[in-house]
């Protein structure tokens, strides 16, 4: 008997049909950002460096994309390291204009040829950004909710353009393209007036929303700070909870972005309650949102338990957001979906039943009993057999391919 037959008989014995968990882990899809790839940086033509709105890649790992073509082509070599369904996320900067600098409200679905022939060459779909940083507009660390209206102006044209690429790309890749709106609009210090900013930013945000867009699907992002809007955002988790329930927009949770003593894990059961789905972006804080290669860590192993616990799995669209300059980039990559995707199939072997089973009839330490005794089951047997369906690298395997790719690749780039 294989040591796959005998962890699958380890599980049956919980009453989990591991066939059935691998098949269901394949098919989830994650949403791959691209700007893991330029450390943020984007293809923009524009004069002069802009502030980034908050927003930081530390490090300077060589190897770094400097073109869409680069990008593209670390996505390939990423794609063959990782298993199952994924998807392509974009930021607004990563429009490919060539020589000419086209303004942030005058961008089209045109600007993202290029990405969509890559997409439909390779079966997937995008999902896409508004870029609301890094911008002259965005200096004073104010856009939506800017007292100026016509920088608010500005930044609600850019949105609109941007859902109308959004429904562009769908139209043309087929299936629904996720627009996530994120501002960096806040206060470094203290603030007399969190009143009339979160004001604006509601009318800005009916404005820009109020057209519908075939294909596009709207969600809005919270955070608890960010880099120069330490004291003060306006787009907090309560303000944005509210907007999204009482506009009927995704919600977006990104696990970086609350209080440190905080997960999202209990965050899900009562959002879902309300919402019929939630955009959860995998991400890894350390001290601060400091958005770190994804790891299989209990927090995001609580997350997605939660979520099949409450039979929610497929009401969570799933997308990465981390970054990483210090290392090499696709090793970051590969790392951060394999933790996600293993986060998925651990949920997916969860003998819920039993343990709702248990504590429905008070049996509370059988099921801390079985809880514990599930940390230990062969889950690395599963996910290697995962691996190998998938025709992925097995195991550690895949670490040569990384460094043969950065001799091959990543080191001819200056």
């Amino acid at each position: 008997m294989s040591v796959f037959d005998q962890a699958k008989a380890v599980y049956a014995d919980w009453g989990v049909d591991v066939e059935s968990a691998i098949e269901s882990a394949l098919a989830i899809p994650i949403s791959i950002h691209c700007w893991q790839a330029d450390d943020v940086s984007g293809f923009e033509v524009h004069d002069g460096s802009m502030d980034s709105g908050g927003i930081m890649a530390t490090g300077n790992y060589p190897g770094r994309a400097r073109n869409g073509d680069e990008v593209r082509q670390d996505y390939d070599a990423v794609l063959g390291l990782v298993p199952g369904t994924h998807r392509a996320n974009l930021h607004a900067i990563y429009a490919e204009t060539g020589s000419s600098s086209v303004g942030r409200d005058e961008i089209a679905v045109e600007h993202f040829a290029s990405w969509i022939d890559w997409a439909k060459s390779r079966g997937i779909k995008l999902d896409f950004n508004p870029t609301y940083f890094a911008h002259p507009l965005a200096s004073s660390g104010y856009t939506l909710s800017h007292a100026d209206p016509e920088i608010r102006a500005f930044w609600i044209r850019h949105g609109l353009a941007c859902r109308k690429i959004a429904s562009g790309m769908s139209a043309a890749l087929g299936g629904e393209c996720v627009v996530n709106h994120w501002i960096p609009d806040g206060s470094k210090d203290a603030t007399a007036d969190r009143w009339s900013p979160r004001r604006r930013l509601v009318e800005a945000y009916d404005e820009l929303l109020r057209a519908e867009f075939d294909g596009c699907t709207d969600a809005v992002e919270s955070k608890l700070f960010g880099l120069g809007s330490e004291d003060y955002v306006v787009g907090s988790f309560e303000f944005y909870l509210s907007y999204a329930l009482s506009r009927k927009k995704l919600l977006c949770l990104d696990m970086g972005h609350f209080h440190p003593t905080e997960t999202i894990a209990d965050k899900v059961s009562a959002i879902l309650q309300f919402q019929d789905r939630v955009l959860l972006h995998t991400s890894r804080p350390m001290r601060w949102d400091s958005d770190h290669v994804v790891l299989f860590s209990d927090d995001l192993k609580a997350a997605f338990a939660e979520l099949k616990r409450g039979d929610a799995l497929n009401r969570a669209i799933i997308a990465l957001d981390f970054f990483d300059a210090s290392i090499n980039r696709i090793g970051a990559y590969v790392v951060g979906i394999r933790a996600t995707r293993k986060a998925i199939l651990n949920a997916l072997l969860d003998p819920t039943s039993t343990l709702h089973q248990l504590e429905g009839e008070g049996k509370n330490a059988q099921k801390l009993a079985l809880m514990e005794e599930f940390k230990t089951l062969p889950f690395g047997a599963v996910w290697d057999e995962l691996c190998a369906r998938a025709d992925v690298p097995v195991g550690k395997s895949w670490i040569a391919d990384m460094e043969t790719y950065e001799t091959n690749v990543l080191s001819g780039r200056s």
